[in-house]
């Protein structure tokens, strides 16, 4: 019977184990979303983050594209992306040795679009608190 020890130190390697396949998974899939996908209504997308699920059996895909900002055009790039997980996937087991390669599920990844917002908002307080001041 395992203690809590024991049980530890698996949750750490599990952890560990998924977290290297899933940067493994990010890297690749970069790649080969740059390299190999020719639709044209995919502009130029960033693999942001990687959650594979614990069994590996899944990989959330967590993507942003450049110079967009219109919703309609997001969801449309999502939408195209998940419509081409499996040669994604097929293309990704290529890539990397797993007996198993997980199922590819993409959605935006909207902080870099709320981060750039909320930067927005402090250099406009920035700059309302340097009129009052004169």
């Amino acid at each position: 019977m395992d203690g809590p020890i024991e049980q530890k130190v698996q949750m750490a390697k599990e952890y560990s184990r998924t977290q290297r396949v899933a940067d493994q998974v990010q890297k690749e899939l970069a790649q080969i979303i740059q390299l190999e996908m020719k639709d044209p209504r995919l502009g130029l997308v960033t693999v942001s983050a990687v959650d594979v699920s614990r069994d590996l059996a899944f990989a959330d895909v967590y993507v942003s594209f450049l110079g967009v900002d219109e919703q309609k055009h997001i969801d449309e790039s999502v939408e195209v992306l998940n419509h081409a997980a499996g040669f994604l996937r097929s293309q990704l087991a290529r890539a990397v040795k797993l007996r198993f390669t997980p199922q590819l599920r993409f959605y935006y990844d909207s902080s870099l679009r709320r981060g750039q917002y909320l930067s927005s908002l402090i250099e406009q307080a920035v700059a309302e608190d340097n009129r009052h001041g004169e």
